[in-house]
């Protein structure tokens, strides 16, 4: 096990308004890894997708899996223009909780991969995969409020993981 802290807060943001995105921008090549921590309300249903580097073009996939302890449904999205972290939710009043795992972000050779875990208590659990078909580094991510906005009071936290 590493000694001492492996995870190093970039940036957090705290909407004191409504907003219908959120980026982070100027994200530094200097870790292994990146999370991005999400506590998001919305002004009405909200689901959260993003995009890395500004880019609309289709280069996203996602596949997630989502469950509510009856059912569970499974999906794939594939050339789209930004990734989803949680299609299944609607998120209003109760919030949502999720934690996205950006892998490798500064390596040049490969494609990017994200991790999404996401809940909220009322409805259920969901994951996702997500790929950004861009061999650069990732230097900022916005986060985007399809349908809604997101509400006072979301925070959004970003952090590098160190080499251990």
């Amino acid at each position: 096990m590493a000694a001492g802290n492996t995870y190093e807060a970039i940036a957090t943001q705290t909407l004191g308004s409504t907003a219908a995105s959120v980026t982070f921008s100027s994200i530094p090549g200097t870790y292994t890894d990146l999370v991005l921590a999400i506590g998001a309300i919305g002004t009405g249903d909200l689901q959260i997708n993003g995009r890395m580097n500004s880019d609309t073009g289709t280069n996203y996939s996602t596949t997630y899996l989502a469950g509510n302890g009856t059912s569970a449904v499974s999906d794939r999205a594939v050339n789209a223009n930004s990734f989803g972290t949680d299609y299944y939710f609607s998120v209003t009043t109760a919030g949502n909780a999720s934690i996205l795992q950006f892998m490798n972000y500064v390596n040049s050779t490969t494609y990017k991969t994200v991790l999404c875990r996401s809940g909220e208590a009322s409805k259920g659990t969901i994951a996702t995969v997500a790929l950004w078909r861009n061999t650069a580094a990732i230097t900022s991510i916005t986060l985007l409020a399809n349908q809604n906005a997101f509400n006072t009071g979301s925070t959004f936290s970003l952090y590098g993981i160190k080499a251990a």
